[in-house]
C-alpha cells in the first residue's frame, strides 16, 4: 500500500492539496465491471449489466458442450510436475487401478484437474455458445427487449418496495 500526500507552495508554506493512496485507486465497488485494457490506455465501465439472457440461453443450448468440456477438463492424467500433459488410455487406466489395489492408496501417482480448472473451460463452452446465439439478428433483438423490460420492471419493483 502507498500513500503519497501532494504539497503546493502558498507563499513560504506547503499546503497538501492532495493525497494518493495506491490500494484505493484500483479498487472497484460491488458490482459487475469491465475493464479493458489495450496498448497506450484502458477504459473501465462500472456497472453494466451481464448478458445474463443469452448466458442462460447458451447453458441450455450448450449442456452437452458443457458436459463435454467439464469431462474433458476432469479427465485422468499423469502427474505433470513440470511436464508436458500426458492422458492415459483406457487400457492403461485399468492396468493403474490393478497396481493401485495391488499396492495400495500410497502407490497413485496419477492426479486430476481442480473443480476451478474444469469450471473455467466450462465457462468458455459457455461464452462460445453464447457468441454464436448473439451473432443470430433475431436472438440479439430479443435480447435486447428482454433487457428493456428487465430494467422497466427493476425500476417499477424498487419504487413499489419503497
Amino acid at each position: 500500500m502507498t500513500k503519497e500526500i501532494f504539497y503546493k507552495k502558498v507563499g513560504r508554506k506547503y499546503v497538501p492539496v492532495s493525497e494518493y493512496d495506491s490500494d484505493l485507486s484500483y479498487a472497484l465497488p460491488k458490482g459487475a465491471h469491465l475493464l479493458i485494457v489495450y496498448p497506450g490506455g484502458q477504459s473501465t465501465r462500472y456497472d453494466i449489466n451481464p448478458n445474463y439472457a443469452a448466458m442462460l440461453a447458451a447453458c441450455r443450448v450448450a449442456e452437452d458442450a458443457i458436459s463435454k468440456a467439464i469431462m474433458d477438463a476432469t479427465e485422468i492424467r499423469r502427474q505433470t510436475r513440470g511436464k508436458s500433459e500426458t492422458p492415459l488410455t483406457e487400457s492403461q487406466k485399468a492396468a493403474w487401478e490393478n497396481l493401485v489395489k495391488e499396492f495400495g492408496d500410497d502407490a497413485k501417482q496419477l492426479e486430476w484437474p481442480s473443480a476451478r480448472g474444469a469450471a473455467e473451460d466450462a465457462v468458455k463452452a459457455m461464452m462460445a455458445e453464447a457468441e454464436k446465439l448473439m451473432s443470430v439478428p433475431s436472438v440479439k433483438k430479443a435480447y435486447e427487449q428482454f433487457m428493456l423490460m428487465a430494467e422497466l420492471t427493476k425500476d417499477n419493483n424498487e419504487q413499489s418496495s419503497s
